[in-house]
């Protein structure tokens, strides 16, 4: 089997996703439980990839959660992390800020689009899934043309997307990714991979 040489990190915990609030492209830092978890991952992406390969390249979504992550995780492998907004979450327009109960019982049917990650779902005033996977595609495959392996630090929806746009087909794990997982951009070895992290909450 041919190991990845692309692993995704979704960022640690905030107090958005703990509440189960949507942060889209607000500066939402990284909660104590959430810097915990970044050292956590810190520790598990210096055992390098699948095969024992260390990452030479560090790369970043912008946004604070993803950045403060990156940091942390750079502080550890002695790399600087690129920051690359392609990978930023989806822009969760009108929902932003918003408690998922709260858009759940104003537009059941939307939210569960969100929720289920269908192709055709959109933010009302923001960006739609389609949208984001463009981008998300676009800045992978840069990366994938540079130095290598490389640790990508983003978000659930990037990662969700990205192994979508890989398999064809909607891939379990990326349903529910933890916070501060480490995911192969392989959907078959990011199926039985330990990704590690924290609690599966959904990504915001």
């Amino acid at each position: 089997m041919t190991l990845a040489n692309v692993y995704l990190a979704r960022h640690g915990q905030t107090a958005y996703n703990l509440e189960r609030r949507f942060q889209g492209h607000l500066p939402v830092p990284l909660d104590d439980t959430g810097r915990t978890q970044a050292a956590d991952l810190a520790g598990r992406a210096a055992a390098g990839t699948g095969d024992g390969h260390a990452f030479v390249t560090l790369w970043s979504s912008p946004l604070l959660r993803a950045r403060e992550t990156a940091d942390i995780v750079a502080e550890r492998l002695g790399l600087e992390p690129r920051e690359e907004p392609r990978l930023m979450e989806t822009d969760a327009g009108d929902w932003t800020d918003r408690l998922f109960t709260d858009v759940q019982t104003e537009d059941p049917d939307g939210f569960a689009g969100f929720i289920e990650g269908r192709p055709d779902f959109a933010f009302p005033g923001g960006e739609s899934f389609a949208q984001q996977g463009v981008r998300v595609a676009a800045a992978l495959a840069e990366i994938e043309r540079g130095d290598l392996p490389a640790l990508v630090v983003c978000h659930g929806v990037v990662i969700r997307i990205a192994l979508y746009q890989r398999a064809g087909h909607k891939v379990a794990l990326a349903e529910r990714v933890p916070n501060a997982a480490l995911v192969p951009l392989d959907p078959a070895e990011a199926e039985s991979a330990d990704v590690g992290g924290g609690e599966a909450l959904p990504p915001s």
